[in-house]
């Protein structure tokens, strides 16, 4: 498959840009190839230089404003150079993607309203071209997948992918927004719950696993929210039983929620899982402003900004 993304012509230049990518798929961390073709009308066209950024819509801090279009990676493909009338000039590319890149499809399904474009940027002078668009589709990585795979075997159910604006405080990133998948909890661990939000923040490595219980809730002042963090390394990640390793996580971090509300009458630590073969990874200590006690400080805790999610 063969996706192209032709800019429209600059009305002084004559200059148009099209942009090719052999296979639109791709994961964190990998490298996008393709071509970028600039082609000049009737007159020389000075060039500035060439670039490629990753464009996607996300969610401001402010739940009142819309969604607005972020470029949150670029890199450079070519410095300056002149088209010559009647010429094209064809530069191939291999974008890299950001370990932190959201991921947008699962399975072969969207993630709901998620989507991702690769936009070509070409200076000339003495005006700014964008250029070309072409939609780019970002796959887990293997132990990514495993990890939803694992929360949809134990019956969560999916509500909402959203991208929101910001870092997280505490936590290392190199990505100025984060991702956070939305779940409905599953009848196991119902109760103690009702809604589960995870957020991945990834790098060469392995990734950080942070379970956020309850916080819109906690923002409407029903209830109280929690974080839990763990970690996970790529390697040996064929070898581990993902359903137990993320049903151990989710016990520890339920027990721990429903332990600060020790008040409520559904605050039974849980004692039955799906299968648990081995125990989880330890939770990170918590860090500065997040995974502090439940309800706590922290991104949203006990009041504060939301995501208007």
């Amino acid at each position: 498959m063969r996706l192209t993304g032709v800019s429209p012509e600059s009305g002084w230049t004559g200059l148009s840009v099209q942009t090719a990518l052999a296979n639109p798929s791709t994961r964190p961390g990998l490298r996008l190839p393709g071509r970028i073709t600039i082609t000049a009308g009737r007159f020389d066209v000075p060039v500035r230089h060439v670039r490629l950024g990753l464009v996607t819509s996300v969610e401001p801090d402010d739940p009142e404003a819309p969604r607005r279009l972020v470029q949150f990676h670029q890199a450079a493909v070519s410095g300056g150079f002149v088209v010559r009338a009647g010429r094209a000039r064809t530069m191939p590319f291999t974008f890299p993607m950001p370990w932190e890149t959201p991921v947008t499809i699962f399975g072969g399904v969207p993630l709901l309203s998620l989507r991702m474009g690769l936009r070509t940027e070409v200076a000339v002078e003495p005006q700014l071209d964008q250029g070309a668009m072409v939609p780019v589709f970002v796959h887990p990585l293997p132990t990514q997948a495993h990890i939803l795979a694992a929360l949809d075997t134990l019956g969560f159910s999916l509500r909402q992918a959203g991208l929101l604006d910001g870092r997280l405080p505490g936590v290392e990133q190199a990505l100025p927004m984060h991702q956070r998948l939305g779940y409905w909890v599953a009848p196991l661990y119902a109760g103690p719950i009702t809604e589960l939000e995870v957020i991945f923040v990834t790098n060469s490595a392995g990734l950080e696993v942070i379970l956020w219980m309850d916080r819109r809730l906690a923002l409407a002042g029903i209830t109280h929210q929690s974080i839990s963090r763990f970690r996970v390394w790529h390697a040996g990640a064929e070898r581990r039983d993902w359903v137990a390793t993320v049903d151990g996580w989710l016990r520890h971090a339920i027990n721990r929620h429903a332990a600060a509300a020790a008040h409520s009458d559904w605050s039974a630590n849980l004692t039955e899982s799906a299968h648990v073969s081995r125990p989880p990874d330890e939770p990170l200590h918590p860090g500065f402003g997040l995974g502090g006690t439940a309800g706590g400080a922290g991104i949203g805790g006990g009041s504060g900004g939301g995501d208007g999610t």
